[in-house]
Order: C-alpha cells, then structure tokens, then sequence
C-alpha cells in the first residue's frame, strides 16, 4: 500500500462519461481484523442503482493487528475495484477520510465505516437524492422513524442526540442524526472543503461546513446494528467532549473554502463574509434585470445570492471551479454555466449572447480580473444590451490600496480615485451612474501588515457589522467603491 503522500488541494472529478457514474466508498480502518473481510464482502456485493459502478478507497490508520494484510489480500482479490493506502502513523479517523478524499476519484462519495454497524444495502436509498439532483449531500439517519429497529445503549444514544440538537442549534440545521457515518456527497463538493479534524470532530465539523455553504441536504432513514465497546467500538466519552468543542469552534469562526488563489485561508477573507455579499447584492439590486451575467464567479460564493429571473449566466476561467459550478446547477432551468477569459478573449459565450444582457457583474474574485483597462471594459459591452448596467468593485485609494479581501495583494492591486474611474469608464463607451463608497467598515479590520489577513474574530465581527454600518460609508475614507455604469447606445 503506498504510504502517506503530502496533503495537496484537491482537484473535481474528471469523470465526463455521465451515462456510467461512479461511486467512491471511503472506507478509514484501523485495527479491524475481525470485521474488514466480512464489511468489504457486503460492500462489494451490495446493490447499486442502475448506471452505478464503485470503487472502494480502503485508508489504514497505522494498524497495529493483522490488518494490512487483510487489506493486501483483498486487494489482489479485486485489484479493478478496491485501492489501498496506508498511513504512515496513526492519526484518526477524520485524517484517514481526509486521505480517501485526495485519493477517490468517482462522482460521488459515501463514508463507510470498517464493522458492520452499518448496512450496505441501503446505498440505494442513500444516492437517490444526490442521483436525481435533489440534493448535494444526504445523511443516514439511525434515529428518524423506521418500522423496526435495534434497541441502542442508551447513553451512547443519548449523547448522539445531544451533539446533534447543539449542532442543529449553530448551523440551522434540522438533523436527527448528525453522527451518522453514512454521509453520502456529491463528490466535487466534499472536495472543495477543508477538513481540519483528525478523529471524530469530523461529523460536526463537515455539518457545520455544509451549512455554511448553503448546500441542499437530506436525511434518509437507515437500519442500524450498533456494536459494543467489547466488539471492538472505539468513539469515547473523550471524542464527545472533542465534538462539542469543534461544534462550538465552527460556530464562530469560518473555514468551509479552500483557497488556491494565496497561502491563506480564503475563510479569513473578509470577501467571503455572508452578510458582506449580501448588503453587496441587495444594493446592486436596483439596477439588475431579468438577463444577469456574472463575470469570475468563483466557488458560487456570491451567485446563489444573485437573483434567478429570465436568465442568469455565470462564467469562470478556472476549470475547477467552473466544473463544481455546473455540478450545483445541474438541471436549473434558469442558471447556466460558461467559460470567459477576458485577458485574452476566449469564451464558451454563443453569438446568441451578443447584446444579451440586461446586466453585467463583476463583484467577485475582482482582483483577478482586468478592469483596471479599457479593453476589458469594452469586451464586456459585448454582452450587455443597448442601456445595460455594468456594475463591479473597484479598490479605493488608500494607505493599504486595500483589495476586496482587506489585505494588499503582491502584485499591487490598482486602486482607484472616483475621478479616475469617471475618466476610465468614459473612455470606454459608458456613462458613469454612481461611484460610490462600500463597506467601509473593513477598514477597521485590516492589518497593519497588509499581507496579513484578518483574524477569525476580526473576520466574525467585519460579518456582524458590515450589514448595519452603512452609515459610515458617509464618514470614513472608503477602502473600496461600488460602480455603476450604463453601456452608451450606439449612435
């Protein structure tokens, strides 16, 4: 089995063939002779839905019994099926899924425990949301209503439920189980979150990070045969007191995006703050119609706040980003996916597309993209109607030139005077509707390094505050403007 491999970012899925899709089991094992043979049998041979196929990703926590070699046998028992890894030293569970997740390469992902607690049989049950297109994840649950059930122990049933009403009661969530081992995904989203925890903090810790990304959720009734401590079950009253500290820990600080675009945590970024984005679209609103572009969408963190009328179309030039972005409108009737690179021109936009649009945004990722030149700007009158409204965020002059993110990015984002932009827009072909300050409050979090991002709690108040203090727009010196421009009719 090859042995642990530095940890690097995850990449989608490259499976194109959506005819044939392919479900990767992640299964961590540590110290389970007595079960594995008996667990990885079931799984092989449990039913799939039509179209299915599997494969089974088998991570060893640095077994101390003779469970690397059950793992070798079963491996050259099904070499087409079933991969294996080993860790070089024992670190958890949560460390052991993290390292399926770099490894797996289906279209969506179960966890599944290595004992027999669980039954594979229900797999069916489990995928159906995901494979219809209901949902983005789907969990197990041993405590939703079912005809018939085992008789748990009651205090290891009582402290499930008690970890999961307080992470209910952080995330908004509506579990019945949130401890479950089967949580089943779609496999582009379990790879675009960081997963901090090394053992059982890992189910409040993906919980809380569903929900912080705002993705579609179901629960679905499962059987559940419940081992003993002398079975070999090894979650304590230790991993508990774990759990409540990371279900407390998500609660105020953010950390649900990777970030590949610097060496910091994009969750510190006071861009991806959820009431900064959404004082941002509820102010762009009154200039928004029915046909919206979005140019440099990202992850979709700005987007699913975008409102959905005739037609709303998002483009991105990361080839990630954009899968995973196709992946969450799968099947949305009104939002679609394209590729733009303004820097050299290159689209998947259609000459159907021409003039298409009542509105063109650029409001995320901005210091990525080139608006600080005319040849951007006009490539973008491409796409708008005669009278259509670009609007975007420019950085505001200012001791930091502070970008989107509070912090001065290496290559000196440009920054701007309204004066300047008056003059750059003009030029371009646009009348000028508004240049005018926006969260302003993010000067009070920015750091006197300016390549130092804020701190979670500066992160956590910028969130609480940036709603409620438009106001000192008014006052402070602005550390960024919103634009609002109008395509200049052809004469």
């Amino acid at each position: 089995m090859p042995d642990e491999t530095t940890s690097h970012l995850p990449v989608a899925s490259s499976n194109e063939d959506h005819d044939s899709r392919l479900l990767s089991i992640l299964m961590p094992v540590y110290n389970e002779q007595a079960y594995l043979e008996r667990v990885v049998e079931r799984v092989l041979n449990a039913p799939l839905p039509n179209n299915v196929e599997r494969e089974l990703i088998l991570v060893d926590d640095a077994s101390t019994d003779r469970t690397p070699e059950v793992i070798r046998a079963i491996v050259e028992r099904n070499p087409n099926t079933v991969r294996a890894f080993r860790q070089s030293k024992n670190q958890g569970k949560g460390a052991a899924i993290r390292r399926a997740i770099q490894e797996m390469q289906g279209d969506f992902a179960i966890i599944q425990d290595a004992d027999l607690e669980y039954n594979p049989n229900e797999y069916p049950l489990i995928l159906a949301p995901l494979l219809d297109g209901r949902a983005d994840v789907v969990y197990g649950s041993r405590f939703a209503t079912r005809e018939t059930r085992k008789i748990l122990q009651y205090h290891h049933k009582l402290g499930n439920l008690f970890l999961t009403h307080l992470s209910n009661f952080t995330t908004g969530l509506d579990l019945t189980d949130m401890e479950t081992c089967y949580k089943a995904f779609r496999a582009d989203a379990l790879k675009s979150i960081p997963l901090r925890s090394n053992r059982f903090g890992m189910e409040p810790e993906i919980t809380a990070k569903v929900a912080k990304r705002g993705w579609t959720v179901y629960e679905v009734p499962i059987s559940y045969n419940g081992r003993k401590y002398s079975e070999g079950k090894k979650i304590g009253w230790k991993d508990g007191v774990n759990a409540i500290c990371v279900i407390i820990k998500y609660w105020f600080f953010d950390d649900s995006f990777f970030d590949i675009d610097s060496s910091s945590e994009s969750s510190q970024q006071l861009g991806y703050s959820r009431n900064y984005l959404k004082t941002l679209v509820r102010r762009c609103a009154p200039y928004l119609g029915s046909t919206t572009l979005e140019v440099g969408s990202g992850m979709g963190n700005l987007s699913k706040f975008l409102p959905q009328r005739e037609r709303l179309t998002l483009t991105e030039v990361d080839d990630r980003r954009r899968k995973y972005l196709q992946a969450s409108y799968e099947g949305n009737a009104v939002v679609d996916v394209q590729f733009l690179d303004l820097i050299s021109g290159k689209t998947s936009l259609q000459e159907k597309d021409v003039e298409a649009f009542d509105s063109v945004v650029c409001l995320n990722r901005t210091v990525s993209l080139p608006l600080n030149n005319t040849d951007a700007l006009v490539a973008l009158k491409r796409y708008l109607k005669p009278s259509g409204k670009l609007l975007f965020i420019a950085s505001a002059k200012s001791r930091f030139s502070s970008c989107l993110c509070g912090r001065k990015r290496a290559d000196s984002t440009v920054s701007f005077t309204p004066k300047e932009l008056n003059k750059l827009l003009t030029e371009s072909g646009y009348d000028v509707d508004s240049v005018k300050p926006i969260a302003s409050v993010e000067r009070f979090f920015q750091s006197s390094d300016p390549n130092k991002a804020p701190s979670f709690l500066g992160f956590k108040l910028f969130d609480l505050l940036v709603s409620r203090t438009s106001w000192l727009d008014r006052i402070l010196k602005p550390t960024k403007y919103l634009v609002v421009a109008t395509k200049v009719d052809k004469k």
